[in-house]
């Protein structure tokens, strides 16, 4: 299909410059060869009548925890890219906690094969740090960038020593990508409030203030270093006022769906399904999040998709993981957010596609454009379903949107030129490629 042609007709399609037309595009040989206003008369293996659906760049996530190897039970690569497909997102970038770490070239390479064997979407891993696996971090490739937890982890991949941070942001030129919440402060928070069981209570043992500090901390280091750095899921308002008086050139941001749209009034809805790591945190940083997106100040979206089965969520808080699912429900999230007039769809392709190849350096995507890769997603945005978990095809079989009538579902997802999915049916047999950084 892809090396003959798709042709996709009478489609709103969005522009690189954010300008709506309708109009057609033609693809070949994984790329965008074509796209006109006019009918395009050139003849394709394919054509989709697209009249009436709107044609954006396939979703790019950058922060994804899909369990494979060691935590299958959870989710894998396989059915995890199903789920990626179904939800628009036509690449993601995956990181480094599975079993084993990250933390190696071999262990790296491993993902990758096993990637390419099993995605039906592009893929890309990040490299975990150590306390010693400098060298590894700066000859480790391909790889987007260097994953840091500075607290909320434990083993190996926990970094929280001053001197081995210095040395890791001292030394080499990757990308490195922070958790940031404060080791520290987590670890008093969590003896002072040991004996509570209420799974509300996370958000106050990792508090603001836990993720401030961390985030400063980062903030400092890669000011020292002129390091180029990036902060996963940023969840507070405290942060987000750090980085507007106090955000260099070569500093980016995320935020989550969630933290944008679910606060801790969740707690009592949905209980252990609203515990994630950042917390969920108040309808003020809720408000001040979304201004600092629209201000540019965090500059795109990602999901942190981390699944864990029903059962494990069922237990009792703190032993109920922290952790939920996203890359299904992330496109129509901020697409009927957009609908409502929280964002413009433009924006919403900003943040989640062509922003995110800029930040990591991903040639080729993120733009409707002739010579960009044929990534895409066509989305319905005239009619609205509700979140339901039987229709989920994550492994997990959950989410904490469940209910909620969204509108912008995909109802076609092109990787490559080749359709992954289609009304309802994944092309299990389809396979993206493997990422590349230019950074």
């Amino acid at each position: 299909m892809s090396s003959q042609g798709l042709l996709i007709r009478r489609a709103n399609i969005i522009l690189p410059n954010g300008e709506l037309i309708v109009g057609d595009v033609l693809t070949r040989d994984r790329q965008i060869v074509e796209v006109s206003s006019s009918e395009i008369h050139e003849t394709a293996t394919r054509s989709i009548d697209a009249d009436g659906l709107t044609l954006l760049p396939g979703v790019i996530d950058p922060q994804v925890h899909f369990r494979e190897p060691g935590l299958e039970h959870k989710e894998d690569l396989f059915t995890a890219s199903c789920a990626c497909a179904k939800g628009g997102v036509t690449s993601f970038l995956e990181m480094p906690n599975t079993r084993p770490l990250t933390i190696s070239q071999a262990a790296l390479n491993d993902k990758l094969e096993r990637a390419a064997n099993k995605c039906l979407v592009n893929y890309g891993f990040f490299i975990g740090a150590t306390s010693d696996n400098l060298s590894e971090l700066l000859h480790v490739s391909p790889t987007p960038g260097i994953k840091i937890f500075m607290g909320s982890m434990h083993g190996p991949l926990l970094v929280d020593p001053q001197e081995i941070l210095e040395a890791i942001f001292a030394n080499g030129k990757k990308l490195i990508a922070v958790h940031a919440e404060d080791q520290t402060r987590l670890k008093q928070r969590r003896e002072e409030f040991a004996n509570i069981h209420d799974v509300a209570i996370h958000s106050q043992i990792q508090d603001n203030q836990a993720a401030l500090i961390a985030t400063k901390r980062a903030l400092e280091l890669s000011k020292k270093y002129r390091r180029r750095l990036h902060i996963l899921h940023m969840s507070t308002a405290e942060e987000a006022n750090l980085l507007r008086q106090d955000k260099p050139s070569w500093v980016t941001a995320e935020v989550t769906p969630q933290h944008l749209l679910l606060n801790t009034t969740a707690y009592e809805k949905i209980g252990t399904f609203a515990q994630m790591n950042p917390p969920l945190r108040t309808s003020h940083d809720n408000e001040v999040l979304w201004q600092a997106l629209l201000d540019g100040v965090i500059d795109f979206i990602a999901t942190d998709h981390a699944p864990h089965t029903l059962e494990e969520k069922a237990q009792t808080y703190p032993k109920s993981p922290s952790g939920m699912p996203g890359v299904e429900t992330s496109l129509p999230l901020m697409l009927t957010a957009a609908v409502e007039g929280r964002c413009t769809v433009a924006q919403v392709v900003n943040w989640m596609s062509t922003a995110v190849a800029a930040a990591y350096c991903i040639p080729n995507k993120g733009a409707i454009s002739p010579g960009y890769d044929a990534d895409l997603v066509l989305v319905d945005l005239n009619s609205y379903k509700k979140v339901r978990r039987e229709e989920l095809v994550s492994k997990c079989g959950w989410s904490p949107f469940e209910g909620w009538n969204l509108t912008g579902w995909p109802v076609t997802t092109i990787v490559g030129g080749e359709i992954v999915y289609h009304k309802g049916e994944l092309n299990t047999s389809s396979r993206g490629k493997a990422l590349t950084f230019d950074c």
